[in-house]
Order: C-alpha cells, then sequence, then structure tokens
C-alpha cells in the first residue's frame, strides 16, 4: 500500500524519453498504487504537467527536445510540485544546476525499486505536509531536539541547546524542508546572503559544529546528512 498521509489518489507524471526505463519507473510506482502518466518530450512533459497537475514529478534531463532543467525553471513559475531528477549525468555540476534550478531529489541511473520508491515516498510525504498546514510547523521535533520557532529556542531532552545565530538559521532552514537536498549555494545565500555564493567552507564549519550540538554521532550524523559535492539533507 503507498505510504500516504491522505487517502486520496497520488499521481505522477514520468518525463524520459527512454521507453524502457520509462516502463519500469512506471511500473515500479503503479506497484504502490499510484496513477502514473507519462511524457516523451519536454514540451510534452509540461503540457501533462500543467493539464493533469500531478502530486510528483520524475524527470530525466536528457530529453530529445531540450535540457529537463529547462523544464525545472519553466515549472517553478507556476507550481511546487515536488520534481525528482532521474539522470545518468552523475558530474556535480549537473546535480547542482537542477537542484538550484528548483528540483528536489536527485537520483543517478542505473538506480534501485527500492531507492525510487523511497525517495517518492519522502517527497509526498514533504509535498503532502507543507500543504496540509498552510504553514511551516511552529515546533521541529527530531531525534531528542525541539526547535521552537515561534519562542526561536532549542532544546535537547527538554535542556536550553545554545547554538550560535548562524548555527540556528541553518538548522531551521533544512529542518523546515525535510528531505529536499539543499546545495551550499542555495544554504549560503539564505544564511550569509547574496553575497558568499563561493564561500562554501562556511558551511561546512558551521555545519560540523552544529552536528556536535543535536547529532548523537557527529561523524555518522542522522538528521544532518551531506549529499557529497552538492549539499545537505535533513531526515526527521
Amino acid at each position: 500500500m503507498p505510504d500516504r498521509m491522505t487517502d486520496l489518489p497520488t499521481h505522477i507524471l514520468i518525463v524520459e524519453d527512454e521507453a524502457d526505463i520509462r516502463r519500469f519507473v512506471r511500473l515500479t510506482l503503479e506497484t504502490e498504487g499510484h496513477t502514473v502518466h507519462e511524457a516523451a518530450t519536454l514540451q510534452r512533459g509540461l503540457i501533462e504537467a500543467g493539464t493533469r497537475r500531478p502530486d510528483l514529478v520524475v524527470l530525466d534531463l536528457g530529453l530529445p527536445d531540450g535540457d529537463g532543467v529547462d523544464l525545472i525553471r519553466e515549472l517553478r513559475t507556476w507550481s511546487a510540485m515536488p520534481v525528482i531528477v532521474l539522470s545518468a549525468r552523475s558530474a556535480e555540476a549537473s546535480k547542482i544546476a537542477a537542484l538550484d534550478a528548483g528540483a528536489d531529489d536527485y537520483l543517478v541511473k542505473p538506480f534501485g525499486a527500492g531507492e525510487l520508491l523511497a525517495r517518492v515516498r519522502a517527497q509526498l510525504r514533504r509535498s503532502q505536509t507543507l500543504a496540509g498546514n498552510g504553514a511551516p510547523q511552529p515546533v521541529i521535533q527530531f531525534g531528542d531536539i525541539t526547535v521552537d520557532l515561534v519562542r526561536r529556542t532549542v532544546e535537547r531532552q527538554g535542556q536550553p541547546l545554545h547554538l550560535t545565530p548562524i548555527e540556528y538559521r541553518l538548522l531551521t532552514h533544512l529542518a523546515s524542508q525535510p528531505d529536499r537536498v539543499i546545495t551550499h549555494q542555495q544554504l549560503l545565500k539564505a544564511v550569509w546572503g547574496p553575497g558568499h555564493a563561493e564561500d562554501t567552507h562556511y558551511v561546512r564549519v558551521h555545519l560540523a559544529n552544529l552536528r556536535k550540538k543535536v547529532e548523537d554521532n557527529a561523524s555518522m550524523p542522522r538528521h544532518l546528512r551531506t549529499e557529497a559535492g552538492v549539499g545537505y539533507r535533513f531526515v526527521p
């Protein structure tokens, strides 16, 4: 059964020009009860997304009539629907370009059915939570950490936990977007401002300090995960 927060049917759009991969993804998604729609080109993908308004898009980047990154940019002008990229492009620059354009996750081909379904479930949970609340939760809890966004306090096992202003902004920015990959550039812009786009070492240093305070084992973090060469992901 699909891991959903509602009983409503879930519609997923696959935009992929390779018929064998499209069939594999469709059959994989249908095993969990999702209704699947297909498109083989960028232009058809935009039409399907606009008319069907799916709950999630699974997108290949190498399409015959354009780059999937352009589809993401166009989609983001009118929709926040989750986008999971499936691509043979494994270079960090390709991942960063897609994520900075507005993709929510990135899976490199070849991939397994189990990993694809886990990524889909995570993005649907995140999307449905945001849609149901209409606003960020005032309290975020993970492990033994409680973050009160209204009072701007952080506690561990009920005791006050001191974070620097930078650490607090990093934590709340990541935790307010669970299961989404946030690039170094996105974090730098959100926490330090647009003038620090190249200062990725800032993020590494402060994330390392933050992990020591909120993770049980900072060297093997459960919640503040590294996406190598790309950025970070908060896992509740």
